[in-house]
Order: C-alpha cells, then sequence, then structure tokens
C-alpha cells in the first residue's frame, strides 16, 4: 500500500509514489527476472568477435536484441528488460514497433543503462567510480519518453585484502552516487535499480566478503534514505555474496547461500520488494544452484530474490555460432527459453543442482583435482 509517511521530506506525488512502486512490484513478479542486455556496441561486438560472428553492424546487434526479445515463451519468465540506448530507439521487423513497446505488450518492463564510463578514484590503489550524474535528470526525461520505465546504475568494487580495497572512501563515493542517481530517476519517473557490483576476482574468503557486502549494502542504503529515496519504488541488483574466485578455501553451495541471506538479514529493507542478482562471471550452472540455494535459504526476508542475468545467459546462446560466422537466431532462440525456464525455477527455489554444482572449489584442492 502507498502511503503519506516519509523519511524526511518528499517531493514525490502520491501518484508519482504508486507508478515508482507499481513497477518495482511487476519487476519482482515471482518467477520471473530481468534479461540484461544492455552491453554497449563495442562489448557485445568483443563477444560476437570471440564466436566469430563476422558483422558487428547495428543491424546485427538489432537481430540479436530482438530474438532476445520476441524468443516464443520467453515472457512467461521475464519481468523485466535492461537495454543500452541504442536498442531503445530501434524497431522490430517482426512489428514495426519500437523495442520498448514490443516489450511492454508483452508485458516485460522496458528499462534503461544510463551510466557512462569508469573512473579511477586517485589514492585508493585502484578503486573505481561510475561517471554521468551531470546529465543523468536530461536523459531520463528522453528515456522515459521513449518508454523506459526503470534504469540500472552499476557501481564496481574489486576486493584486495592486500590493499585494503573497496577503501572507504571508494564505498562512500559510490553508494552515494547510487542514491543522487536513484533520486534523479524518481523525479524524472523511472524506477530505479541499484546495483552495487563487487567482483568475482580475489582471494578474498566467504567470510571476507560477507564483511565487506555488508559495509556497502548497509552504506548503499543509508545514503537513499538521506538522500530522500523513495525506497518501495526501488530495487536492488547485488551481486552473489562468493568467496574470491582464486580462494584456496573450499565452500558448499549452501553455505554460499546463507551468507547471502545473512547479509541481507542485517540491513536490506523490507520497504524494497525484491533483489535481481546478477551472474557476474559465473556460469548459468553455477549461478542458477545458488540462486535456488539462497531461495530455500532464505525462510526470514520478504523479498523475491530473482535474477538479472547477461553472460550466464547470452555466452551458452552465442556459443552456437561459433565458427558460423553469423548469428544462428532459431537455435539461439529455443536455447534461450530453455536457460529462463531455469533460471525462473532457480528463482523459486526449485532448480535442483547436481552434487557439488554452485560450490566454490578452493584453489589449492582444484590443483590437487587437476593433478
Amino acid at each position: 500500500m502507498t502511503h503519506g509517511f516519509s523519511v524526511g521530506g518528499t517531493f514525490l506525488s502520491a501518484s508519482e509514489k504508486a507508478a515508482l512502486e507499481a513497477t518495482a512490484a511487476a519487476v519482482a513478479t515471482r518467477g520471473k527476472g530481468i534479461t540484461a542486455c544492455d552491453e554497449g556496441p563495442a562489448t557485445i561486438g568483443s563477444r560476437f568477435e570471440k564466436v566469430g560472428v563476422v558483422a558487428n553492424s547495428e543491424e546485427t546487434r538489432r537481430q540479436y536484441r530482438q530474438m532476445l526479445f520476441e524468443a516464443p515463451g520467453c515472457e512467461k519468465y521475464l519481468s523485466a528488460a535492461i537495454l543500452d540506448p541504442e536498442t531503445l530507439y530501434q524497431r522490430s521487423d517482426t512489428s514495426g514497433l519500437l523495442f520498448p513497446q514490443v516489450l511492454t505488450d508483452r508485458g516485460i518492463v522496458p528499462g534503461i543503462k544510463p551510466h557512462l564510463k569508469i573512473y579511477t578514484l586517485p589514492g585508493t590503489n585502484g578503486d573505481t567510480v561510475m561517471q554521468g550524474l551531470d546529465s543523468l535528470a536530461v536523459r531520463c526525461q528522453e528515456y522515459y519518453k521513449a518508454g523506459a520505465r526503470f534504469a540500472k546504475w552499476r557501481s564496481p568494487l574489486v576486493i584486495d585484502m592486500a590493499k585494503g580495497c573497496p577503501t572507504d572512501l571508494a564505498i562512500r563515493a559510490n553508494m552515494h552516487d547510487l542514491a543522487r542517481y536513484a533520486l534523479i530517476c524518481q523525479s524524472e519517473g523511472l524506477m530505479p535499480i541499484v546495483e552495487p557490483d563487487i567482483s568475482l576476482s580475489g582471494t578474498h574468503t566467504l567470510e571476507q566478503a560477507v564483511d565487506v557486502n555488508i559495509r556497502v549494502q548497509s552504506e548503499l542504503f543509508k545514503a537513499m534514505i538521506d538522500h530522500g529515496v523513495y525506497m518501495a519504488g526501488s530495487t536492488l541488483k547485488p551481486n552473489i555474496v562468493n568467496p574470491g574466485r582464486d580462494c584456496p578455501i573450499s565452500y558448499t553451495v549452501e553455505e554460499i547461500a546463507a551468507a547471502n541471506v545473512f547479509v541481507f538479514e542485517q540491513s536490506f529493507p523490507v520497504a524494497m520488494k525484491g533483489a535481481n542478482y546478477l551472474s557476474g562471471g559465473q556460469t548459468l550452472e553455477q549461478a542458477a544452484a545458488r540462486l535456488s540455494a539462497i531461495n530455500k535459504a532464505n525462510t526470514k526476508g520478504p523479498w523475491n530474490l530473482s535474477f538479472s542475468w547477461s553472460q550466464a545467459l547470452q555466452l551458452p546462446l552465442l556459443d552456437l555460432c561459433r565458427g558460423k560466422g553469423e548469428l544462428q537466431l532459431e537455435a539461439m532462440s529455443k536455447l534461450y527459453v530453455e536457460e529462463l525456464q531455469m533460471a525462473s525455477a532457480a528463482a523459486q527455489g526449485e532448480y535442483e543442482w547436481a552434487e557439488g554444482q554452485g560450490a566454490h572449489v578452493g584453489a589449492a584442492e582444484s590443483q590437487a583435482v587437476m593433478a
């Protein structure tokens, strides 16, 4: 229920709050998640190149995104799609409609990636911040007119215990940027998805990851409240809390799930309807096993815990094109829907993983197996 209470002053009318909350609720539909296809032309071009797709043209990218939006049955498993600005203004050659309308007609909420480039924060041993706040309000107005109803801003951080990263300065700077972004988005009618993205790289333990993630998320939510963000009209896109990829200690998928639930229980506001995990370099099988285990372990929290995946869904699709020279759209469409079925099951705690799937195998154990 949308009510008149707020933390501090608020600039939003009751109808504006209701619209933002309705978008957040639609994104948090149980059993559905987000297809994240907001890669810029250079990023998607590098993925094409790795599998031998010759043309990284605007038309090839349009065909590829159309497959992701119009695959038969995908709307059963998708609540939303994150678009690159290029895609926002492209049309389907099936219907002639702009992609935001195509998605809306299928019950999938269209959104946009508004952040720009990463900038290294001086004096922090390599910590970064994301640029793009100065021009954000004007761009949000344009994106809303084009049909977008939410936005997603990513603030990447890396755990490096030896270097003391992420520094307190980097955490504060990034989380306050996310809060200001959320405030600006809501002022222009876009429901903000906030994405504090802590990389899988590193040697840190699961326990160290828990500590850093709590520091980051608690700073984020405090900053959002301090900025006057309407929490019920916003969504979280977190990384799955994992040990570093090169951590020498092994952990079961159940231990990883327990760590994620513990992090949420420390500071994730119940006012927010859900979290859509990023894949962050995990395979589809790893991400699905961990998401399903997290949902099984979450016995207290009221949140909808689902997916917002890019590479986990897309890299297997692109593998179908390897050595073919062009997109294999029909085969990709079929596999894509099968992947979404797996993701949907994981979002409901119903994906049954194989033994060892989703676990972290410590570096020392992995080397012993290889030997």
